[in-house]
């Protein structure tokens, strides 16, 4: 009998990490510009939210998923619902849905997210420098956001806390344009900083 033939499919589906990285990236800039004093909470931080933030980054997940990466189904889809979740708890107290969540609740909400993010920067220690800075600053803000609620932190800590939140967003958004061009161009136009297993 002759061994029976096995088929390999190759995957020609493009990266979906950029769509991820970008939807978070973007939306927590905005969100920290906000957080930095430059404007109040607005509709299009809460659009953001939903659309790029939520929804892209959950599209990207399942994609993820689909290629069989653990790690970035897991981050995206998260914090797809991460960002879904947060303008939930904003938006329906407003419409009187829900009562508010006091700022003790929110800090364990965002230590929580801080706790799973703290583990998820572990991953990033096998994967590139820069995903490192992404999960490294956004642990820091998780923590520090649950610190600012939990201690009835003023303004002054808000603001820092939001300086530092734009320096993971911007991180985010490198590191998925960085994989845009350097797919797109065949070298490295952008540096990610691999890490050697």
């Amino acid at each position: 009998m002759s061994e029976p033939t096995v088929i390999q499919i190759k995957d020609t589906t493009a990266n979906p990490a950029p769509l991820g990285l970008l939807g978070f990236g973007m939306t927590t800039v905005l969100l920290n510009l906000h957080n930095a004093g430059f404007y109040e909470l607005n509709g299009m931080i809460l659009a953001m939210g939903i659309c790029y933030g939520g929804l892209a980054q959950v599209i990207a997940g399942i994609m993820e998923w689909k290629k069989s990466n653990t790690f970035a189904a897991t981050a995206f889809i998260s914090y797809g619902f991460f960002w879904l979740s947060l303008v939930t708890l904003i938006v329906l107290p407003k419409l009187n849905l829900i009562a508010p969540t006091n700022e003790t609740a929110m800090a364990a909400y965002l230590a929580m997210w801080g706790l799973f993010t703290g583990v998820m920067f572990l991953g990033t220690l096998r994967l590139n420098r820069a995903l490192q800075v992404v999960f490294g600053t956004l642990t820091i803000l998780f923590f520090l956001l649950a610190y600012g609620d939990y201690a009835g932190a003023g303004a002054d800590f808000k603001h820092f806390t939001g300086y530092e939140g734009l320096l993971c967003g911007f991180s985010a958004i490198y590191t998925g344009l960085a994989q845009v061009l350097n797919e797109l161009y065949g070298k490295v136009v952008l540096p990610l900083g691999v890490v050697k297993k």
